[in-house]
């Protein structure tokens, strides 16, 4: 995407708000007109190249609305390529909900909009905690019950303990005394 595109500050925002800490290595090209097709496909070849912990994840590919006109360089055939062609998994939101390119279509995903490209990037970092809550009570209440049940087993035991005790102190005290 531009640099300069609301389409990257809405995602960059989505995915801060979302998880925060996400690096975002940004090939800055051009997103209408006649040089923006072979930027797009130099900065899809030029991440599919990089090796080891450089090679990122995945490509997300936006821009945000505009006319048939502005969004052409979506439909252009070597863009179509080089997303389809890509080893790197490549997100595509185009413009808005209504809005469809062929880059959309050969990409591994299509998202509505640039701002929910951001939302299949990331999870929700609040949903996720609260998950994680979720899932701690649940552990905890289980530890619990299982500590309560064991409690009763061992209360159970240390009476049966005590009286068979009992019983053989008596004995013993009836054959000493007797």
């Amino acid at each position: 995407t531009s640099r300069d595109a609301a389409a990257f500050t809405d995602f960059v925002r989505i995915l801060s708000n979302r998880w925060g800490d996400v690096d975002i290595d940004l090939a800055h090209v051009r997103v209408q007109g006649v040089n923006a097709p072979p930027e797009i496909v130099m900065a899809i070849n030029y991440f599919n190249e990089l090796q080891g912990v450089d090679r990122p994840d995945v490509l997300v590919l936006t821009r945000g609305g505009g006319s048939l006109e502005d969004l052409m360089a979506f439909n252009d055939e070597a863009v179509v390529r080089a997303v389809f062609g890509s080893s790197i998994p490549i997100v595509v939101g185009i413009g808005h909900e209504r809005d469809e390119s062929l880059a959309e279509l050969a990409a591994d995903r299509r998202a509505s909009t640039p701002s929910n490209a951001a939302e299949m990037m990331v999870p929700d970092k609040v949903a996720i905690m609260a998950q994680i809550e979720m899932m701690e009570r649940r552990m905890i209440d289980r530890v619990d019950d299982a500590l309560r049940s064991r409690s009763v087993l061992v209360d159970r035991a240390v009476t049966r303990v005590t009286n068979v005790l009992q019983t053989i102190r008596f004995e013993v005290e009836r054959a000493v005394s007797g």
